[in-house]
């Protein structure tokens, strides 16, 4: 059940023109159900991540045993009693660490958090079985169990998440303070990410004397004064920065009586991860890194990539050899196809791919467009189309869903033209489409293979949602946003959404 309908179509009409809903009291008079907090959610994801860490343990027990022939080690109960109250800590840990329920913590930090609890507390319990209990538990099983346990209590959590969502049980209602374009913005924003448990019921406005009654399909539930009558309907509350009046901040923070409070300062083109607050003397300082400017930084990434792409490479070779066949079957013409891209510092570079296109791609491009009119919007908008006649049917086709035709790109990052994460090189009629602040910015880093849009939209993505996702990308940089990525790269290809 979407927010808006939580509300209900006779509330709305109800209140008509009749102005500022003044109350909590009133606000359910007129009819609205608003969204209230259910508090077992938290023991709820607790069970649920107790239950997959010990379903790990049990899986992990199960391949420890298979391999028993070739690693022969007698499995009696010591090897793994320990260990059932062992792994309990992981679901303690993720607790403390805010996981449970997790509002408020989008999917790069949950993802870090996770792993980074995980990789501990398993570290700590070989640490612990070797000094404590000189080696009584099996390290084989551990080990199994580890790393069935990074992908499956991050999955089980996941499921148990739109579980809730679908019934409508997960998240905390929130008040937005400002009925201006940001709070319309960031409503828009909290309904289409429904994971970070924020669930807007409604406007306070700063301007009193006002006379609507709706912004954005959420009702203005009455003025910023009006906040201590609310604090039983939500105890969270969202404050966007005032169009005048700097010091309001301070003002209206101080007479809100809810317990917590965020605020959102007007800071679209600056980093949103990673930020951390500094006290310069009671002055609220907040420090935007820029780590891409570091030196050591890019050093990372660059020897991550070689220790990544050289082992990739070799695997795929293979591939590459039985699709070079089905290429030369298929079509007349060359295996590969090499186009001119933008790098690093705006220096451009062969691409290279397994080529899915006839040798006359861009005088079919042109007929179908000249032909077909209405297809040239999509065209614009995208610059692809989703019946494309440029591409060979079959094998073309299915090299362009599995991404397969992007694996001669491996050797692009080898010889350092590209990164395996970043984002993606476009041709120069692509770019065009884009700002000139954004062309200015990508010079900054490699494109890469894979990127941020390509695992949240691929080719569904239009050029603004292409351009907005590679900048989050390259201002919120960091080896765990990299992480992230390649992580959420594979099931993205398998699904083979909006893939062309």
């Amino acid at each position: 059940m979407s927010t808006e309908a939580a509300f209900g179509d006779a509330a709305a009409s109800e209140l008509g023109a009749a102005g500022y809903v003044a109350a909590g009291d009133k606000l359910e008079k007129a009819g609205y159900t608003t969204f209230r907090e259910r508090r077992w959610v938290p023991l709820f994801m607790f069970i649920v991540d107790v239950a997959a860490i010990e379903l790990a343990l049990y899986l992990g027990y199960l391949v420890r045993y298979a391999l028993t022939p070739w690693w022969p080690i007698y499995l009696g109960p010591h090897t793994y009693e320990g260990l059932i109250l062992g792994v309990l800590v992981v679901p303690v840990a993720y607790y403390l660490v805010g996981l449970h329920p997790g509002y408020g913590v989008g999917s790069i930090e949950h993802f870090r958090r996770r792993l980074t609890v995980t990789i501990s507390v398993f570290g700590m319990l070989l640490v612990w079985d070797h000094i404590a209990q000189s080696g009584t538990w099996s390290r084989g099983l551990i080990l199994a169990t580890f790393a069935i346990a990074l992908a499956l209590t991050p999955l089980m959590s996941a499921l148990a998440r739109k579980f809730l969502i679908k019934r409508s049980l997960w998240g905390i209602p929130v008040l937005l303070i400002g009925t201006g374009i940001q709070g319309v913005t960031l409503a828009r924003i909290l309904r289409e990410e429904p994971e970070l448990g924020y669930v807007p019921i409604g406007f306070l406005e700063r301007s009193s004397g006002g006379d609507v009654a709706e912004v954005a399909g959420l009702p203005v539930v009455g003025h910023v004064s009006d906040a201590a009558k609310l604090k039983h309907i939500a105890q969270t509350v969202i404050l966007t920065s005032p169009k005048s009046a700097p010091n309001g901040f301070g003002h209206m923070v101080r007479d809100l009586p809810f317990p917590r409070i965020l605020m959102v300062p007007e800071l679209t083109q600056f980093p949103s991860l990673w930020v951390s607050t500094r006290d310069l003397s009671g002055v609220l300082a907040l420090e935007l890194p820029q780590n891409l400017l570091l030196r050591r930084n890019r050093v990372i990434k660059q020897v991550s990539d070689y220790v990544l792409t050289l082992p990739l490479f070799v695997v795929s070779l293979p591939v590459l050899v039985v699709a070079a066949v089905l290429i030369k079957l298929a079509s007349r013409g060359p295996i590969f196809f090499a186009q001119e891209r933008d790098g690093l510092g705006h220096r451009s570079f062969r691409m290279w791919k397994l080529r899915t296109m006839y040798r006359d791609a861009e005088d079919r491009l042109e007929g179908h467009l000249a032909e077909n009119p209405n297809f040239r919007v999509e065209w614009e908008n995208h610059m692809k189309l989703k019946q494309d006649p440029r591409i060979v049917p079959g094998i073309g086709q299915w090299l362009r869903k599995t991404s397969i035709d992007e694996l001669p790109q491996l050797w692009d990052v080898l010889r350092g033209k590209m990164s395996l994460i970043g984002p993606r090189p476009f041709p120069r009629y692509h770019l065009e489409k884009f700002t000139d602040q954004s062309r200015e910015l990508r010079a900054h880093i490699r494109p890469g293979i894979t990127g941020l849009w390509q695992i949240v939209a691929r080719s569904d993505a239009d050029i603004k949602a292409q351009e907005e996702l590679d900048m989050y990308y390259i201002r919120n940089w960091s080896l765990w946003l990299d992480l992230y990525i390649l992580v959420h790269t594979v099931p993205a290809v398998l699904k083979q959404k909006g893939a062309q």
